[in-house]
């Protein structure tokens, strides 16, 4: 799996076909993807978006730190989202419930870009 290429190019193509669908969620994520391949992206879900940028520092609402490799496994399979956080494999730091709230639209960009 290519995750810079998601981020950078599938996420922004399908934010831009969904604006209106991607604003609803109102929130701000922070990306913190460790290891090859890897990288640091901003997500702006809220009235101010929809885009993606790779990382500048911004304040986010909701962060995700994972590696690499457990972010393959996550988009390989959603729901594994619960077991990485509880085995330490995934962490969240700011408003936790967001992260709940982007599971949907994750799936819905996995289910756009295969």
């Amino acid at each position: 799996m290519d995750i810079q290429k998601l981020f950078d190019n599938d996420v922004p193509a399908w934010l831009t076909a969904n604006a209106a669908t991607a604003r609803r969620v109102g929130a701000k994520y922070g990306f913190n993807i460790t290891g090859d391949g890897g990288g640091k992206w901003f997500l702006d879900l809220s009235s101010t978006g929809p885009q993606i940028e790779r990382s500048a520092g911004q304040r986010a609402d909701c962060t995700i730190t994972i590696s690499a490799a457990d972010f393959e496994t996550l988009w390989g399979n959603l729901a594994a989202g619960e077991s990485l956080y509880y085995s330490g494999r995934l962490w969240v730091s700011g408003d936790e419930m967001l992260a709940l709230n982007l599971r949907d639209v994750l799936q819905r960009i996995k289910t756009a870009v295969g």
